[in-house]
């Protein structure tokens, strides 16, 4: 199945944290196709304006095709399928990856634990020590 990287997933990947183990790299890279939501770096730019994040909006937007990832846009039917989303989890963010991953049949690979009521859509890793 392919993947859709939640935000914090895709920063670490680009900057080669420690927080991801070999095995997720090694899965990250060997999955045929990986998106990032352009709600990704909706969320990040949002993060850099309140200073949350120190980071330059147009380089990571470059890093998504550096990386050999593909953007994914949002879309009508991403949004209206918000709609069939039990409210576990109340993030917009994380909603509208969430729906992502329903439309499109993609597995959201996250590090938040608060996602795993959604099943087995998400993939929720704990950071590698």
């Amino acid at each position: 199945m392919n993947l859709l990287l939640d935000t914090h997933v895709f920063l670490w990947f680009v900057i080669q944290s420690p927080r991801l183990s070999k095995s997720l790299y090694q899965q990250i890279e060997t999955t045929p196709v990986v998106y990032v939501s352009a709600a990704s770096l909706w969320e990040m730019v949002i993060k850099i304006q309140l200073k949350k994040l120190s980071a330059d909006p147009g380089e990571l937007a470059a890093k998504i095709t550096a990386s050999g990832f593909q953007e994914l846009s949002v879309s009508v039917a991403h949004t209206l399928a918000l709609e069939q989303l039990p409210l576990h989890h109340r993030d917009p963010f994380d909603r509208i990856l969430l729906a992502q991953a329903h439309v499109e049949h993609l597995r959201l690979l996250t590090c938040d634990a608060g996602l795993k009521p959604y099943g087995p859509v998400c993939q929720v890793i704990a950071e590698a020590n």
